[in-house]
């Protein structure tokens, strides 16, 4: 099975489509990102991110939705 995680990016570093990295944020955990697949993501947007590779820009809400769900599974996993 894959997973993909919505993070936050805080801020991005490169000019090369190839190699343009962003430090994402990831509910406090920070992360270095490769931002190849998403070259209009831009900083305070949320990506959804597999394997070290952001795959797609994420509406906020969705994003924050997606996030809500992790935490509620966390919780009943916790209590059984």
């Amino acid at each position: 099975m894959c997973l993909a995680v919505p993070g936050r990016i805080l801020d991005t570093d490169g000019d090369d489509p190839l190699t343009r990295q962003g430090r994402v944020d990831f509910a406090g955990i920070v992360k270095q990102v490769n931002l190849a697949y998403v070259p209009q993501a831009l900083a305070g947007q949320y990506v959804l991110v597999h394997a070290g590779l952001a795959i797609a820009v994420l509406d906020e809400q969705e994003a924050l939705r997606t996030l809500a769900c992790f935490t509620e599974e966390n919780a009943e996993e916790g209590d059984a």
